[in-house]
């Protein structure tokens, strides 16, 4: 049991401003604009970033030599999953790593966070949010393998992060500004099921950013310009800094690896001074001025994201999904290239614009401002009231409709990223580290100095010079800290000088130059990256020795080399036809697990074993679902969060874990059986041949496999029901309209994809083809696995779902082919039936 230690008073928090750091441009632009720390990838790989500019591994010593320089910190991001194949050469990254003096990882996969801390342990491993970490109890079980600070899951508001941090030793960092995912960090399976591109993998297509039609009740649902329904707006936090300082998070993170220098430099000068005011008791909202700077950085809008609660509603209006800039206007009029704006914020000549429209229907117009007019009067400058805007050539062309009383907005400010870009010019213009002297000064006894910076402690500063007695021009305080204090052109200025002359002494300026000269050099030395110590043996292979030996020496379960089909329902109705068809292992999976009782006793009734599903996510304040589920008696559970499997080992319950913990290797596999798992769910992002090399180095019974299914994309905090087809903002007040509609949402490609809420009012959207990996079971049985499952999505006629459930009998019996039942899926079935993520290469931009 963890105990929570006091909280400390402010004047000795420490807490961090942590900066995305794309390329050079953005590292200097973070150190500059007061950064405690940057986070940035790899070209080699292993990070969520992958579109990034990035760094090579070559620069990596210069980058952190850089970082050293200026007293900032270094964290590289490990956050995606690795596959088996793959962990030889993670472990050469990261030992790569070790040696640079990087300060930390962060890191998404289970298994990379035991091989690091057996590799070495020096490396500090910070949980990414990848790691979808939302309570004390997952915080906790991650915290034992070695994980030193974890990055909260952004859908948490104060309140809860509040109730982790009291309940939790583990430091925890949040997102205070950039971009939201409408999903929960990795939970995500849109790229990988639409179009090969994992996002657990850094190759996220953003079709969260695309628009979709709603179908209510089976008939298309008119919401007029409200298109781009999981496009959420950009979060900003900076009004809620000092609650968050409360709340105990010590480091705050800003979101942007891959946006400009200019909006790295704006956000951490904005942050850095939110931070260092709330923490001195005079913190102030951010003015108009500075908001505007924010917006036009980058942004889609902004609102708190869930950091208030949940508002539905505000977070994802649904007008836009790109970037806005910020609000300066309304059109009033128009001619020929030029608009009438009615200006409620400043404009320049040269500045960008955008009228508001739809960019994915080509309805956006905007461009660079050529002229300024008001009145009959050319200016250059206006920051308010009804001007004409000349823009370029062509520009309002083609416009069948009148832009009268559209929005315009700001997009681009010349002049403001000029300034912006004068903040990180060179090396310490916008940060220095201090350094305090102290100097003895004596006539005929050796001069003496010693220096410190922030983190290193007094050392001294080697000089034979022993000063005679003075004639004239004696050393004095004022010469020694002038002398010293000659720090121009470096990263460093004078701190706090102490300096005790004594008598008549005098020393040349070309010594205090010599003194000045070796205190820098011996700086650049004592402050170097220092590489911290890997283990001289292969990890990664002792590690996999040691999960086959553990499974030697544990045993497994029956010999019987049968193959089990599992199959999962998600309502009493699939659940009763499953059983009818001869089912005797069943999982429930309901929208109302209040049914989950029904369940249990009909599934007991015919002789079936039956599991029941947890929910994908688990908050502060909802044990209680895991108690009332426990009274509900079942044979297992299907565990789909850390939480639920620490739940189930305290209780006793048999658990298989899901999809969701994302095992894709041997070690990860071995952690969540070492945490009480009888089985894990293979990862969706696996290929056929990622999942026949982990089959290989585990034991048969330690896997499972679904091999039929509505592949679930979106797993949202966001609930589209509430949005548009309530009057309410959140679970307080909408209704609960998932309760009587069936929605689904269409696609470009005329898709319909069907979204369910669960009873935590989180919403999944599935892919509207199912998935079948039919044609990879005879592999997988040749290698031993036996344990299969299917899963349904909507409810289908009686004989619909006897028939594909006979299907895949007879396909683990060996009587038919995968090619076979693939065939009959693919005739019997309305859309169709994809190979998914168990197909051969597939087109990564069919989603686009």
């Amino acid at each position: 049991m963890v105990v929570k230690k006091e909280n400390m008073s402010w004047q000795d928090r420490q807490v961090e401003l942590l900066a995305p750091a794309g390329d050079w441009q953005c590292a200097r632009a973070a150190i500059e604009n007061g950064a405690d720390a940057i986070y940035f990838g790899l070209q080699t790989g292993f990070n969520a970033r992958a579109r990034a500019k990035n760094f090579s591994i070559d620069e990596l010593p210069e980058l952190m030599l850089a970082l050293r320089r200026q007293n900032v910190r270094g964290y590289v991001t490990l956050n995606t999953l690795v596959f088996t194949d793959e962990l030889p050469r993670v472990e050469a990254h990261v030992r790569a790593l070790a040696a640079a003096g990087v300060d930390a990882v962060i890191v998404q996969d289970l298994g990379v966070i035991r091989l690091i801390r057996e590799l070495c342990p020096e490396l500090r491993i910070h949980a990414s949010t990848q790691m979808t970490l939302t309570d004390a109890s997952g915080i906790d079980m991650v915290a034992q393998l070695g994980v030193a600070r974890v990055v909260l899951a952004r859908e948490l508001s104060i309140r809860q992060i509040a109730a982790i941090t009291q309940a939790t030793n583990t430091p925890v960092e949040v997102f205070v500004h950039g971009a939201l995912c409408v999903a929960y960090s990795g939970q995500c399976l849109t790229s990988e099921s639409l179009g090969g591109r994992s996002a657990n993998r850094g190759q996220c297509a953003q079709a969260c950013r695309l628009p979709y039609e709603l179908i209510c009740d089976d008939v298309p649902r008119e919401l007029g310009e409200v298109k781009y329904l999981l496009s959420p707006l950009d979060l900003a936090g900076y009004d809620h800094i000092p609650e968050l300082i409360d709340a105990g998070v010590t480091a705050f993170k800003i979101e942007g690896r891959l946006k400009s220098p200019e909006y790295v430099a704006s956000t951490c000068r904005q942050y850095r001074r939110a931070i260092d005011s709330a923490l001195e008791r005079r913190f102030t909202p951010l003015s108009e001025e500075d908001r505007r700077e924010l917006e036009l950085s980058f942004t889609r809008g902004f609102a708190p994201g869930w950091l208030e609660g949940c508002d539905h509603k505000r977070l994802t209006p649904g007008l836009s999904s790109a970037k806005r800039g910020t609000y300066v206007g309304q059109v009033v009029d128009q001619g020929r290239d030029a608009l009438q704006v009615q200006l409620t914020s400043p404009l320049a000549l040269g500045d960008g614009i955008v009228v508001e429209g739809d960019r994915f229907e080509g309805a956006e117009v905007g461009g660079r401002v050529y002229q300024l007019r008001v009145g009959k009067r050319r200016v250059r400058h206006v920051d308010q009231g009804t001007v004409w805007l000349g823009l370029q050539h062509g520009a309002l062309d083609n416009r069948s409709e009148s832009l009268r009383g559209r929005r315009v907005y700001k997009t681009d400010d010349p002049q403001l990223r000029k300034r912006l870009r004068a903040t990180f010019a060179e090396p310490g213009i916008g940060r220095r580290v201090p350094i305090d002297i102290r100097v003895r000064v004596a006539a005929n006894e050796a001069l003496h100095l010693e220096v410190r910076t922030p983190e290193i402690s007094w050392f001294p500063i080697e000089t034979d010079f022993v000063p005679p007695q003075a004639r004239k021009h004696a050393a004095t305080a004022e010469v020694v800290q002038q002398q010293l204090g000659r720090l121009g052109g470096t990263v460093y200025r004078l701190g706090t000088v102490q300096c005790h002359v004594d008598g008549q002494a005098m020393v040349p300026l070309s010594i205090w130059g010599k003194l000045r000269r070796r205190m820098l050099e011996e700086l650049e030395t004592r402050r170097r990256p220092q590489a911290k110590v890997c283990v001289q043996d292969e990890v990664t292979a002792r590690l996999c020795h040691q999960i086959a030996a553990e499974a030697a020496l544990s045993g497994g379960e029956s010999s019987d080399p049968t193959p089990r089909l599992r199959v999962l329902c998600r309502s009493l109705a699939q659940l009763q036809d499953v059983l009818d068809a001869g089912i005797d292992d069943v999982i429930a999976d309901f929208h109302d697990l209040r049914q989950y009782r029904s369940a249990v006793s009909l599934a007991h009734a015919a002789g079936a074993t039956i599991a029941l599903a947890t929910l994908r996510v688990h908050k502060p304040g909802e044990d209680g679902l895991f108690v009332a589920m426990r009274k509900h008696a079942a044979d297992s559970w299907l565990a789909r969060n850390y939480a639920a499997l620490e739940f189930c080992r305290r209780e006793g319950i048999p658990a298989v874990a899901d999809f969701s913990l994302n095992v894709t290797n041997p070690i990860s596999a071995g952690i969540v059986r070492q945490w009480g798992a009888v089985r894990v769910t293979a990862s969706y992002d696996m290929n056929r041949d990622q999942l026949w090399e982990l089959a290989e180095k585990l034991p048969t019974h330690w896997l499972e496999v679904v091999i039929h299914q509505h592949m679930p994309m979106f797993h949202m905090e966001h609930c589209v029901f509430c949005t548009v087809l309530s009057p309410g903002r959140n679970k307080s007040d909408c209704g609960r309209p998932c309760d009587t509609h069936s929605v689904r949402l269409r696609d470009r490609t005329g898709a319909e994809h069907p979204l369910h809420a669960d009873i935590g009012c989180r919403n999944t959207l599935y892919n509207a083809t199912a998935q079948s990996g039919a044609e990879a079971v005879a592999e997988l049985l040749q290698r031993g696995l036996r344990y299969f499952r299917i899963e349904l999505l909507q409810d289908a006629p009686r004989e619909v779902t006897h028939r594909l459930i006979e299907l895949y009998r007879l396909l683990l019996a060996g009587s038919i082919s995968g090619t076979e039942v693939w065939k009959e899926l693919r005739a019997d079935n309305r859309i169709g039936v994809t190979r998914g993520t168990l197909e051969h290469p597939r087109n990564p931009l069919a989603i686009l």
